[in-house]
Protein backbone atom coordinates (compact mmCIF):
# COMPACT_ATOMS: atom_id res chain seq x y z
CA UNK A 1 0.00 0.00 0.00
CA UNK A 2 1.85 3.18 -0.77
CA UNK A 3 2.68 5.52 1.64
CA UNK A 4 0.04 8.65 1.29
CA UNK A 5 1.61 10.79 3.18
CA UNK A 6 4.91 11.10 0.93
CA UNK A 7 5.34 14.87 -1.19
CA UNK A 8 4.35 14.65 -5.05
CA UNK A 9 6.71 16.27 -7.28
CA UNK A 10 6.70 20.12 -6.94
CA UNK A 11 5.13 19.71 -3.45
CA UNK A 12 8.51 21.11 -1.68
CA UNK A 13 8.59 24.07 -4.70
CA UNK A 14 5.03 25.06 -4.17
CA UNK A 15 6.20 25.30 -0.12
CA UNK A 16 8.93 27.51 -0.80
CA UNK A 17 7.12 29.51 -3.76
CA UNK A 18 4.25 30.18 -0.78
CA UNK A 19 6.82 31.08 1.96
CA UNK A 20 8.30 33.45 -1.04
CA UNK A 21 5.09 34.78 -1.51
CA UNK A 22 4.62 35.21 2.80
CA UNK A 23 7.29 36.78 3.23
CA UNK A 24 6.57 39.39 0.87
CA UNK A 25 3.21 40.56 1.96
CA UNK A 26 2.95 43.42 3.93
CA UNK A 27 1.86 42.67 7.78
CA UNK A 28 -1.27 45.02 8.75
CA UNK A 29 -1.05 47.13 11.42
CA UNK A 30 -1.97 45.71 14.82
CA UNK A 31 -2.35 49.13 16.73
CA UNK A 32 -0.16 48.14 19.18
CA UNK A 33 2.65 50.68 19.81
CA UNK A 34 6.18 49.08 19.39
CA UNK A 35 8.19 51.53 21.27
CA UNK A 36 8.46 51.31 24.87
CA UNK A 37 10.27 49.18 27.46
CA UNK A 38 9.33 45.82 26.07
CA UNK A 39 10.38 46.86 22.99
CA UNK A 40 13.79 48.22 24.15
CA UNK A 41 14.87 45.87 26.34
CA UNK A 42 13.96 42.62 23.54
CA UNK A 43 16.88 41.13 22.44
CA UNK A 44 17.01 40.70 18.10
CA UNK A 45 15.97 37.06 17.56
CA UNK A 46 18.67 35.02 15.90
CA UNK A 47 18.65 34.78 12.17
CA UNK A 48 18.09 31.41 10.69
CA UNK A 49 19.52 29.90 7.48
CA UNK A 50 15.66 29.97 6.56
CA UNK A 51 15.57 33.55 6.41
CA UNK A 52 18.43 34.21 4.36
CA UNK A 53 17.89 31.24 1.64
CA UNK A 54 13.96 31.03 1.61
CA UNK A 55 12.90 34.54 2.57
CA UNK A 56 15.78 36.61 0.49
CA UNK A 57 16.95 38.02 3.97
CA UNK A 58 20.76 40.01 4.12
CA UNK A 59 22.42 37.86 6.08
CA UNK A 60 23.30 39.62 9.14
CA UNK A 61 26.93 40.50 10.63
CA UNK A 62 26.36 37.82 13.56
CA UNK A 63 25.03 35.11 10.88
CA UNK A 64 27.79 35.44 9.07
CA UNK A 65 30.50 35.08 12.01
CA UNK A 66 28.78 31.68 13.08
CA UNK A 67 27.86 30.41 9.19
CA UNK A 68 31.62 30.54 8.72
CA UNK A 69 32.82 29.28 12.77
CA UNK A 70 30.83 26.06 11.53
CA UNK A 71 32.15 25.96 8.19
CA UNK A 72 35.61 26.04 9.78
CA UNK A 73 34.99 24.00 12.29
CA UNK A 74 36.60 20.17 12.33
CA UNK A 75 34.41 17.49 11.18
CA UNK A 76 33.38 14.64 13.96
CA UNK A 77 34.55 10.96 13.77
CA UNK A 78 32.11 8.47 13.35
CA UNK A 79 32.76 7.39 17.47
CA UNK A 80 31.88 11.18 18.59
CA UNK A 81 28.80 11.38 15.95
CA UNK A 82 27.80 8.00 17.82
CA UNK A 83 28.07 9.32 21.66
CA UNK A 84 26.14 12.60 21.02
CA UNK A 85 23.35 10.14 19.43
CA UNK A 86 22.99 8.32 22.20
CA UNK A 87 23.36 10.70 24.60
CA UNK A 88 20.13 12.97 23.02
CA UNK A 89 17.27 12.36 24.66
CA UNK A 90 15.38 13.29 21.66
CA UNK A 91 11.66 14.76 21.29
CA UNK A 92 10.44 11.83 23.73
CA UNK A 93 12.87 13.36 26.52
CA UNK A 94 14.01 9.25 27.10
CA UNK A 95 17.80 8.63 27.54
CA UNK A 96 17.17 4.74 26.35
CA UNK A 97 15.52 5.63 22.67
CA UNK A 98 17.97 7.94 21.67
CA UNK A 99 17.74 9.65 18.23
Amino acid sequence: MPDTNVPKDGDFAAYLGGLANQAQTPVPDSGVPTSGTLAQDAKPERQTIQQVLVEGQEPTDEFMEEFIALRQAPELSDEEMERQALSAPGDDGDVRTPE
